[in-house]
């Protein structure tokens, strides 16, 4: 099981990274604009929404694949339903920095975004891959 954890920690390392990477593309290419302020709190809504399913993949998909696997360490089919909810768990975080992204474009300041930032990096850093074999 090292294995497909090791490549989830580069994944993971990368998608940090690239969150550094948005949060520096938006300072080069944001607009000072008048931008909508329905539109910054429809996005929010749809981070905020984001960030629940992420814990709803977590508990149906992680959660439940470690449970198997505590019994069951060669289960197949539920190491790659681990390993699919983590890479599911980075790729929801990764929106929610997109989100601050296409709003900075848009022409929000950068005191508006930076939470889109900050929480899609800390999600990342919360759930990173554990030894499935070890309950919590």
């Amino acid at each position: 099981m090292e294995f497909p954890r090791r490549i989830l920690h580069i994944v993971r390392v990368v998608m940090l990274v690239s969150i550094v990477g948005f949060a520096l593309l938006g300072e080069r290419l944001g607009r000072s604009a008048a931008p909508n302020r329905n539109l910054y709190f429809v996005v929010t809504l749809v981070a905020i929404t984001t960030v629940g399913i992420i814990f709803a993949v977590r508990k149906l998909f992680v959660l439940r694949a470690e449970a198997t696997l505590a019994v069951e360490p060669e289960n197949t089919e539920a190491r790659n339903r681990w390993r699919s909810g983590y890479l599911a768990i980075y790729a929801l975080s990764e929106s929610v920095a997109l989100f601050g992204l296409v709003l900075r474009i848009l022409g929000f300041n950068s005191s508006e975004v930076t939470p889109f930032y900050l929480a899609s990096f800390a999600l990342i850093l919360l759930f990173g891959p554990r030894n499935p074999s070890i309950q919590a």
